[in-house]
């Protein structure tokens, strides 16, 4: 918006009408980006459901920690452990043939029910992946005493070779499919391809066939992940459970194990409310191509003044995320209604749902991204306030102040990273890893630590880097960032304190909107504004406690009202001359109707307030400086009359 540029008579309202038109705009903006903001508020939380949470948490129950004290899946620390949970709790779990009163439960159609409620899709499949013999260098000295060698997983050591029996599909390598996506896991990121097998749909088969595996060495030495991963569905909820076990053989020895549990609304249009998030959605694609034509509109008006400000550049980046958000959708979508019937149309194969719940997990983050970064926009429309209009200015006044700080937080924190990885990194969890060590400081900034993890593994050490730590970045760095921050926005406060509020507020157009809507409903009386225009021109630019402040303005402060007034009525005799002779409106017409934008204004408030502060400062001085002057020449006509 742009403010009436002080001096300016009262009879030149453009820039105050323009700035009033300006308003509105905005103000009709935030309502259509309100509209907007619901719209996607709607989709988001249409996605998910607390159903979901609750899935999840059964299936791990039954199948990662089970309750019942039995050992489950979390437990796995070895081959011979991953025997014993595969006949065990999975084959329990799988199939479900026991009642309440531990009944037999006859099974239809040769399909088993989860919990009672879950319809088992397919059946389930187990694969692994293995490394190549001698993938790893061994010292000379170890020659003599070790032949093979099996190093960590990586894609160009994977082992493809048939082993075993080879005559059945667990004993033969089966490619990767172009469109599985891989899986990243604790100690590598591996393909979907391996050595795979199915189980049977009886429970004694899958026995009997889980044990002839174990006899015939299907684990090897050089086995490094396995994949446990089978489907759900429940009709109650319309929900469907992907559920993927991995047991990961690091070349330490042991085993390491992650679960990961998907509950994904695959079938989405199928009740009232899912035709509503139907019309949500299109609603929402109709937001994004306005939002992207009046972009593009604003780009080619502006061009390179456009990306000037970092609020165009967060709604360039809601609009990527949308567009994103809207293509993810789509192709899910298209594959669900490809995939679905193939995928079920036969029980005796394992239908790979990994695929579309993967897709449908990326969806939900992305809408959840976008929502996020729609949030965040509301504060452009707010900014009118002055409130808000303080904090934003703090926040790119001290900006360079914070990123100088930033880097001498990130110096002293990466240095401390890098000790404690170092000399913690091979006793403690929470210091293994580089990344884990960056998190645990923040850990230790906020409090949550365990002190007696980093002593038990380095007495001497330990407490000095805890407490140094503590010492450096916790009262040190962190008071300074609050020092910064606190010193800019005093003076901020300060500024905007002797900034006149000559400005519409949004508010203002709200109250009015109002007050002719209850006008117009008659049920209120029209306001008689029996103040001269002046008068009331000049009551909205200084509110009652800033004309009380007025009376007490300085002589210089006089003296620049009076050369405005002045001005002022220079403008009107030229306003007079133009009225007699148009001729010369065109060329003299233009400086008096030229004005400033607003954050033009407030930077000239700013630095002539500081220069009249300068200015008050120096004359201070000069009268410290006389008065001395005159108490020197006061002491030394003293002097001389006493000396006489």
């Amino acid at each position: 918006m742009e403010p009436a540029a002080e001096g300016r008579p009262s009879g030149a309202a453009k820039p105050r009408v323009s700035g009033e038109l300006q308003l509105k705009t905005t103000l009709w903006e935030l309502v259509l980006y309100v509209i907007f903001l619901a719209d996607l508020s709607i989709l988001t939380f249409g996605m998910v459901s607390t159903d979901m949470y609750y899935l999840n948490k059964a299936m791990s129950r039954l199948f990662v920690e089970p309750e019942d004290g039995t050992r489950g899946f979390a437990s796995i620390g070895s081959r011979d452990d991953f025997w014993r949970f595969a006949e065990g709790p999975l084959l329990d779990g799988l199939y479900w043939d026991k009642w309440h009163n531990n009944t037999t439960l006859a099974l239809q159609h040769n399909s088993s029910h989860i919990y009672y409620e879950n319809l088992l899709l397919g059946v389930p499949q187990i694969r692994q992946l293995k490394v190549r013999n001698n993938t790893c260098s061994i010292y000379p000295y170890f020659h003599t005493l070790l032949e093979d060698c099996y190093g960590d997983y990586r894609y160009r050591a994977e082992d493809r070779s048939a082993f075993g029996l080879k005559n059945e599909s667990q004993w033969k390598y089966t490619a990767a499919s172009s469109l599985s996506p891989w899986y990243w896991g604790s100690r590598g990121v591996y393909s979907s391809g391996g050595y795979k097998f199915t189980l049977p749909e009886s429970k004694e088969e899958t026995v009997e066939k889980l044990a002839f595996l174990r006899q015939n060495g299907w684990l090897t030495r050089g086995t490094r992940a396995v994949f446990i991963d089978f489907s759900t569905y429940n009709a109650n909820i319309n929900l469907f459970c992907i559920i993927k076990l991995v047991v990961e053989f690091p070349a330490t020895g042991g085993a390491l194990t992650s679960s990961h549990i998907y509950s994904v609304k695959l079938l989405r249009y199928v009740t009232y409310y899912d035709y509503f998030l139907a019309a949500c959605e299109i609603a929402f694609c109709l937001f994004v191509v306005t939002f992207i034509i009046q972009k593009a509109r604003n780009i080619v008006e502006l061009k390179k003044e456009y990306f000037r400000s970092v609020w165009n550049w967060l709604d360039l980046l809601l609009l990527v995320v949308s567009i994103l958000a809207i293509a993810f959708n789509i192709y899910r979508t298209v594959q669900v209604s490809l995939l679905m019937e193939e995928l079920l149309s036969d029980a005796h194969v394992y239908p790979d749902f990994y695929f579309l719940a993967f897709w449908q997990v990326l969806y939900n983050n992305m809408i959840a991204v976008n929502i996020f970064f729609a949030w965040i926009k509301i504060f452009k429309y707010i900014s009118f306030n002055k409130t808000m209009t303080q904090l934003s200015s703090t926040l790119s006044r001290c900006a360079k102040e914070i990123i100088g700080f930033a880097i001498m937080f990130f110096i002293i924190f990466f240095a401390y990273a890098q000790l404690g990885y170092l000399v913690f990194g091979s006793q403690v969890e929470e210091f293994s890893t580089f990344p884990n060590c960056l998190f645990t400081q923040f850990r230790i900034v906020l409090g949550d630590f365990n002190f007696e993890t980093i002593e038990a593994a380095n007495r001497i050490l330990g407490p000095i880097y805890f407490i140094t730590f503590v010492f450096f970045v916790f009262f040190i760095l962190l008071n300074m960032f609050v020092a910064i921050v606190n010193h800019t926005y005093a003076e901020v406060k300060a500024d905007f304190a002797v900034i006149p509020s000559q400005e519409l507020q949004i508010r203002d157009l709200f109250r009015r909107g109002c007050n002719k809507a209850l006008v117009k409903l008659k049920l209120k009386k029209p306001e008689m504004d029996t103040k001269p225009a002046d008068e009331s021109l000049e009551s909205k630019k200084f509110p009652a406690t800033e004309r009380k402040d007025i009376s007490q303005l300085s002589n210089e402060d006089t003296a620049k009202e009076k050369s405005q007034l002045n001005l002022s009525k220079l403008q009107k005799e030229n306003e007079k001359i133009h009225q007699k002779h148009p001729s010369t409106e065109d060329t003299d017409a233009v400086p008096a109707q030229s004005y400033v934008s607003t954050a033009e204004f407030q930077q000239l408030f700013r630095y002539t307030a500081r220069l009249a502060k300068e200015l008050n400062n120096i004359n201070a001085q000069l009268k410290r400086i006389k008065k001395r002057m005159y108490q020197l020449k006061d002491t030394s006509g003293k002097t001389a009359q006493g000396s006489a």
